[in-house]
C-alpha cells in the first residue's frame, strides 16, 4: 500500500493511504458535487433542437372541444419543461420532468390528436405519452420544423435520462427546488430562501443548525449564497453518515478501500467477490482519476456504486428475460387486465383505445373486450348497460396490432365477451382476420405435442383469441332458436382459448374456465389441490366481482397460490393490490410471463393453496435510512412528512407485516436503524412489499412511495430500494438503504 499523506479540509486534519497529488485532488473536489460535475458534462447546449428547446415555442393544446395555445419551454437544467397556464397555479402544476415521459408519438398517433387535432396537419402534431396514469399531453406546432425540433430534442433527452445515475438524478431534484426557492431570480440564495428550500424538499432543520451550515458555506461573507456555495451547501446536505459509517468499517483508517478490501464487502453482500470484479467495480464507479490508476475507491465512488443498479435490492440478472419459456403456456403466471378499455369507474368512465396502450405498456398479456352491438353494423366495446362511453371494435384491434408486442415479444390474448348477435360477430371475425392478418392464431401451431399447450417462444408475435366455440359434434339443429348463438366464423379463431366451465376432471388442454374472485375462493377451500392440478394443464382467468363498480381489485396473491395463470385486475385503478401486480411482473424482463415454481406445474402435485405447512425463511431487514421522499402538499411550505416504513409479506396466509416508528418532520434524510424481522412462508410464491408512510395521530396515514418485488428476486446485504409512487411511477430520487439477510428458521 502507499504511504499515509495528510491534508486540511474544514480545518481538520485528514489522512490518506495515497499519493500526495491523489490527496490534493480529492480535497480540491470537495468544493463540487461529483453529481453536479458529472451532469454539467452531460448538457446538451449544442444541439439545435435542444436549443429550440431552451428558447421556447408556442404550441396548441388540444383537448375534447378545446384547444389553446400556450408556450412550452425547456428548463436550464435540461430535464424540466414549463408551460405556460392563464390559470393561476403552482409552480408543481406547471412542469413536467422528462424522467417521466414515456414515449412520444409522432402524427395523430394517440386517439385524442385522431378525434380532436383534424384541424392541424399531421406532420405538426406529436403526443406525449407519460408513465403511471397521467393522461397524453396532445400538441400540434404552427409548423413542421417546429413540431420535428420538440419530438427530436425530447427523445435525445428522454435517452440522456435513461443514462443518467441516481447521483445525477438527486442533483437533478435539488437544482430544481433551488430554482423555485430563488424568487427573485438573483441566482443568490439568502437564508431565508434556503429556509423556504429546505421545507420544500421536506427537512424542518434547527434554525441555529441550518444557520451554522449556512454560515460555513459563505466563505465570501456576503449573507447570500452563490455559485460554488450553493454546490458546496447542497453537497453537506447530501452527506450520508450512514455510508459513511460502512464505507470506514471496510476501509480502516486509511479512508480509502484497496481492491482486497471491497472484496471483502462484495462476499459479506452475497456477492461474485473474486478480486478481479472488486477491481472492475472500481474502474467503473470511482470518480477520482489518480485514485482509480492506483486501484482505490474513495467514499464518493463507494456511494456512486451503492446507488448504483448494482446495489439495488432487486436481483438485476431478472430485468432480463432468463426463464425457460419453452414450457407449456399453462406453466406461467400471465400479466391480464380486466375491462381493459376503461379508463376509471366501471359505471361512468370514459372508454379509450389508450388504456390498451398502457396496459400493454405494463406488460400485460392478456386484455379485455366487452363486445357490443353497434351502429351501422359495428361492434363496439364499452360495460354494456352503463353510461361509460363506446369504442369501435375495430379501433381497439387495430391499436393492439401496433401496440402488442413493442414492450414484449410474448403471446397476447384476446379475452372477448361477446355479447353481439351474429351478424356483428362476423364483422369482428372480418376485422380480426384482416387488421392482425399474419399475427392472429388461427390453427393449432404444427410439430407440438396436442396433450400440451404450446409454450411463449412457439407462440412468439401471436395474438390469440379467447371465447367460446362452436362443439364440433353437435347438429345445426341443436343451435336453432337460441338467442344468443355464436358465428362459425369467430369460432373457427378460438384455437387455444376455448371458454367451458370449470370441470375439476383432466379435460382437453385447449379449454380453459372462468371464476369470479368468490366463485374460485369457493373452489379453493373445497378442493384447492384439484384446482392447483387443474392449472397445471389448462387455463383459468379470474376476474373481479361484479359489484366492485368503483373498479377497485382484489389481491392476485391468493388466486397466484392456486397457479391460477391469468389473474385480472384493474390495470386503471392504483393502489396495493396494483403493487402486487407490478412486483409479481417485474420479474423476468417484464415480459408478462412468469414461470410458477415447480411445485404448481407437477400434474400429481399434492400442493393446496389452504395449508400453510409450507417451507419457511426468516427474513431480517434493518430499515437504516430513507432519502429525498416527496412532499405530499406540495402548496403548503410547512407540510413534512413524518415518515416509517412497513415491511409487508404477501405468501400463503394472512399477510405479514412490521413496522419502524416514525420520524418527526423529516423527508429529506430520515434515519432509523431499526430492524425487522418476518416469517416468509414459501418463499418461491412470496412477495416483499416496502411502504412508507406518513404518520398522522388524528386521521389515516398518508401514503408516501412504494416498492414490491418477488422474494426470490431480493438481493441480500446493503441495498437501495427505490420508491414508486401509488400509480407505478418512479419516485426518483426517493430510496430506502436497508441491510437484508434471509434465514432458515
Amino acid at each position: 500500500m502507499p504511504g499515509f499523506w495528510t491534508t486540511i479540509c474544514g480545518g481538520k486534519e485528514k489522512k490518506y493511504s495515497v499519493e500526495p497529488e491523489v490527496a490534493v485532488e480529492q480535497e480540491v473536489q470537495c468544493a463540487s458535487s461529483p453529481g453536479l460535475r458529472a451532469f454539467k458534462k452531460m448538457a446538451l447546449s449544442d444541439d439545435e433542437d435542444v436549443n429550440t428547446m431552451l428558447v421556447g415555442t408556442l404550441l396548441w393544446k388540444i383537448k375534447p372541444g378545446w384547444r389553446q395555445q400556450r408556450l412550452y419551454r425547456l428548463e436550464s437544467d435540461g430535464m424540466t419543461i414549463w408551460y405556460e397556464s392563464k390559470a393561476k397555479k403552482a409552480r408543481s402544476k406547471q412542469i413536467f420532468s422528462v424522467l417521466h415521459i414515456e414515449s412520444i408519438r409522432e402524427g395523430r398517433q394517440s386517439e385524442g390528436l385522431r378525434r380532436n387535432g383534424r384541424r392541424f396537419p399531421e406532420s405538426c402534431c406529436f403526443s406525449i405519452s407519460f408513465m403511471g396514469r397521467k393522461g397524453n399531453l396532445d400538441l400540434a406546432a404552427s409548423t413542421e420544423q417546429e413540431a420535428r425540433s420538440w419530438v427530436q430534442g425530447l427523445r435525445k433527452l428522454m435517452e440522456r435520462a435513461l443514462a443518467m445515475s441516481q447521483t445525477e438524478k438527486l442533483v437533478h431534484w435539488i437544482r430544481d427546488y433551488l430554482h423555485q426557492a430563488d424568487r427573485d431570480g438573483d441566482e443568490k440564495m439568502s437564508f431565508q430562501e434556503v429556509k423556504n428550500m429546505l421545507r420544500m424538499i421536506n427537512i424542518d432543520m434547527n434554525d441555529i443548525y441550518a444557520y451554522t451550515l449556512f454560515k460555513k458555506c459563505d466563505r465570501s461573507n456576503t449573507d447570500t449564497l452563490e455559485n460554488c456555495e450553493i454546490e458546496d451547501f447542497c453537497t453537506q446536505l447530501m452527506l450520508r453518515p450512514e455510508l459513511e459509517e460502512i464505507f470506514h468499517h471496510y476501509s480502516g483508517e486509511d479512508r480509502v478501500l484497496s481492491a482486497e478490501e471491497l472484496q471483502e464487502f462484495l462476499q459479506h453482500q452475497g456477492e461474485e467477490a473474486t478480486l478481479e470484479r472488486a477491481r472492475d467495480i472500481i474502474h467503473r464507479f470511482e470518480l477520482n482519476e489518480k485514485a482509480k490508476q492506483h486501484g482505490l475507491m474513495m467514499q464518493e465512488g463507494f456511494m456512486m456504486y451503492l446507488l448504483s443498479a448494482e446495489g439495488d435490492i432487486f436481483n438485476q440478472k431478472h430485468r432480463k428475460v432468463y426463464q425457460d419459456m419453452n414450457q407449456p403456456l399453462s406453466h406461467y403466471f400471465i400479466s391480464c387486465s380486466h375491462n381493459t378499455y376503461l379508463t376509471n369507474h366501471q359505471l361512468v368512465g370514459a372508454s379509450s383505445t389508450e388504456s390498451y396502450i398502457r396496459a400493454f405498456m405494463e406488460g400485460c398479456r392478456c386484455v379485455e373486450l366487452d363486445c357490443w352491438e353497434g351502429t351501422a353494423g359495428e361492434p363496439v366495446i364499452y360495460h354494456g348497460h352503463t353510461l361509460t362511453s363506446k369504442i369501435l371494435f375495430k379501433d381497439v384491434i387495430s391499436t393492439i396490432k401496433h401496440y402488442a408486442f413493442k414492450y414484449s415479444p410474448y403471446p397476447v390474448i384476446l379475452s372477448i365477451e361477446n355479447h353481439c348477435g351474429l351478424e356483428q360477430q362476423v364483422t369482428m371475425a372480418y376485422h380480426l382476420q384482416t387488421i392482425l392478418g399474419d399475427m392472429l392464431l388461427t390453427e393449432p401451431v404444427k410439430n407440438t405435442d396436442p396433450s400440451k399447450l404450446p409454450s411463449p417462444e412457439v407462440l412468439k408475435g401471436k395474438i390469440l383469441v379467447k371465447a367460446k366455440k362452436l362443439s364440433q359434434n353437435r347438429s345445426l339443429n341443436e343451435e336453432e332458436g337460441k338467442i344468443r348463438d355464436i358465428a362459425q366464423e369467430l369460432s373457427d379463431l378460438v384455437v387455444y382459448c376455448q371458454s367451458v366451465e370449470y370441470r375439476d376432471q383432466p379435460g382437453n388442454v385447449c379449454e380453459m374456465s372462468s371464476f369470479s374472485e368468490d366463485k374460485v375462493r369457493k373452489v379453493m377451500k373445497e378442493s384447492g389441490n384439484a384446482l392447483v392440478r387443474y392449472n397445471t394443464r389448462q387455463l383459468s382467468r379470474i376476474y373481479p366481482d361484479g359489484l366492485r363498480a368503483n373498479s377497485s381489485n382484489f389481491s392476485p396473491q391468493e388466486m397466484w397460490n392456486a397457479g391460477c395463470q391469468l389473474v385480472a385486475l384493474n390495470f386503471q385503478t392504483p393502489g396495493h393490490k396494483m403493487d402486487l401486480n407490478r412486483g409479481r411482473f417485474l420479474d423476468n424482463g417484464g415480459c408478462g410471463y412468469v414461470l410458477k415454481p415447480k411445485f404448481l406445474r407437477e400434474e400429481d402435485t399434492l400442493f393446496n393453496p389452504e395449508d400453510c405447512s409450507s417451507c419457511l425463511k426468516i427474513l431480517r431487514i434493518r430499515v437504516i435510512s430513507a432519502q429525498q421522499l416527496p412532499k405530499l402538499n406540495q402548496e403548503n411550505p410547512n407540510s413534512i412528512v413524518d415518515p416509517f416504513v412497513r415491511v409487508e409479506i404477501h405468501s400463503l396466509g394472512k399477510k405479514r407485516e412490521s413496522e419502524t416508528t416514525y420520524i418527526l418532520n423529516n423527508g429529506f434524510n430520515p434515519l432509523w436503524n431499526e430492524t425487522l424481522q418476518l416469517e416468509v412462508l414459501c418463499p418461491d410464491l412470496a412477495l416483499v412489499r416496502f411502504v412508507v408512510e406518513d404518520y398522522d395521530k388524528t386521521s389515516s396515514n398518508d401514503f408516501v412511495g412504494q416498492f414490491t418485488l418477488p422474494f426470490p428476486s431480493l438481493k441480500q446485504g446493503y441495498r437501495h430500494v427505490h420508491l414508486f409512487s401509488k400509480d407505478g411511477t418512479s419516485l426518483s430520487p426517493a430510496t430506502l438503504f436497508v441491510h437484508v439477510q434471509i434465514e432458515d428458521p
